[in-house]
Order: structure tokens, then sequence, then C-alpha cells
């Protein structure tokens, strides 16, 4: 009797799958499902605008900074006015930004980046531990951001914050000899082995070259985009790069927060589910 291993379609884990479809399926919604009208309104609701914030305690400032937007002229302020509302706080949005994007393309180009970078990522920490990085990153790109522009009225969206914070992650690990980088998605043996490689200590990443060199050319790239995107028109609208780096550093600095202190033993992780297991008989 001879045992082969069915291939799963999506190789993937499973919190990762669930992010990734989530995120779809909101933005079809979006798209196909609501009027324009209505997905204004519900960009309105969900996603981070810095100045309702301020609002709360610089009422005066924010007022100044909508009178240097009505000298300026233009649709600015309407803008402006329109996404600041009535000026509540809608707190949940420094998380609830992270699930809106602005086209399929950005959608598209975040779900890539999050299923190379956190898949390896989500295997190590487990999906209650990556759910919870993949938030607190979101919420540091929201912090990272407001710092910057605390009396902007123009809404933040998409999940560039927690995919750079499963980035930051990653490199903790996947540089080490024997980690999961340039491998298969498949979840055997040698695998099981890779993700549970000793994770690099903070300073160590500094010192180590392929991680020191994926750290400059990250930052490098995010400060070109961020600066030139809307004045090459790669973007109609600018990039919150900064939001990109306070995820960024979440994920690299809180890296040995939900890193398992004792993982499994390699013996003790099933390879598979056992319907998995086909027989194939002569």
């Amino acid at each position: 009797m001879q045992q082969s291993r069915r291939e799963r379609v999506f190789n993937l884990p499973a919190v990762i799958l669930v992010l990734v479809a989530f995120m779809g399926a909101l933005h079809a919604v979006r798209v196909y499902l609501l009027s324009p009208d209505e997905d204004i309104s519900l960009v309105t609701l969900l996603a981070f605008v810095p100045a309702r914030i301020t609002a709360q305690f610089d009422a005066a400032g924010v007022a100044a900074a909508f009178r240097q937007l009505a000298l300026k002229g233009g649709d600015d302020l309407e803008f402006a006015r329109f996404f600041f509302g009535d000026g509540s706080p809608q707190p949940w949005t420094i998380l609830t930004y992270s699930f809106l994007h602005a086209d399929w393309a950005h959608f598209g180009l975040n779900s890539v980046w999050l299923a190379a970078f956190g898949a390896p990522v989500a295997r190590r920490f487990g999906p209650v531990r990556f759910l919870t990085l993949f938030i607190i990153t979101a919420v540091a790109g929201a912090a990272a951001h407001y710092l910057f522009h605390r009396f902007d009225a123009a809404p933040v969206i998409g999940a560039s914050a927690a995919v750079s914070g499963a980035m930051a992650a990653a490199i903790r690990f996947v540089f080490q000899p024997g980690a999961p980088l340039g491998q298969s998605l498949s979840y055997d043996e040698d695998e099981r082995r890779a993700y549970r490689q000793p994770a690099l200590p903070l300073l160590q990443v500094l010192k180590d070259r392929r991680a020191l060199t994926f750290l400059i050319f990250w930052f490098v790239t995010n400060l070109i985009f961020g600066v030139a995107a809307q004045p090459l028109g790669l973007s109609e609208s600018g990039i919150a790069w900064e939001a990109h780096v306070g995820g960024f550093l979440a994920g690299l600095l809180l890296f040995s927060w939900f890193d398992p202190r004792h993982p499994p033993a390699i013996s003790d992780v099933p390879l598979e589910p056992e319907e998995d297991i086909v027989e194939s008989r002569p």
C-alpha cells in the first residue's frame, strides 16, 4: 500500500487566507454592490482621519488648518470638511482603515506581500498571535501617521502598515540558515523545522548582512515612493509612508512578544490532517 499526499489548492495558513478573503470581499462589496454615495459613506465610517482625533483636544488647531486650506482655494477645503464630518473621534478607525483599499491593484499588492511574508510568520506564531500582531501593527501605523499629520482630514486606508509589520517580523528569522526564505509553501517536516529556527536578536539584525540589506532597501524604497509617488504621477493620492514605517517598527521591535517561548517539538506537529492522506492501491 502506498500513501500519497494530496496537494492543497491554497497552500497558505488559514489566517492569511481569511484576512485576504475578508479584505477582498469588502472591496468587492464596495465596487459591485454599493452605490458611489454608499461607498463614500462607508469609507467615511471606517477610514482613519487624524483631524478627528485632534479635534477632541485642539479644536482651534484644526480650525486653523481648515482656514489654511480655504486660503489655498480649490477643492481641498470641501474634501477635508466632508471627511471630517461632525468631528467625532471614531476610535475604531485606527484599525478598520486597514481593511479598506483604494482599488483592486492596491488590494492585490498588499495581498501578495501579506502572503509572501505573513505566511512564515503565521506558521511560526499561530493564528491568534498573528492576528494580534496584525492588529497592533495596524494601530501602530495609524499612530505613526498621526504624529506627522495630526491636523490632516484626508482619509487613510490600506493594510500596508500591518503588512509592513509582518515583513519586519519575518526578517527576524527568515534569513537564518535553514529558515523558510525561498522555500516552497508546503508544510513538510523540513519546513516545520525551518519555521522553528532561532530568531535573530534585535541588535544582531543590524549586523546580519542579508537582514540589514533588506532593512535599508525597505526604508529607502518606502521613503522614495512616499515622497515622490504623487509628484511623479505614480499615485493620484499621497502614500502614507509614515504608517508603513510605524507598522514595520512595531513588527520588528515587538517580535519577541509574539514569538512562542516553547514551540512544540518537530515530532509533535502533525504533517497534515488525516483527510489529506489518500490511499493508492495497485
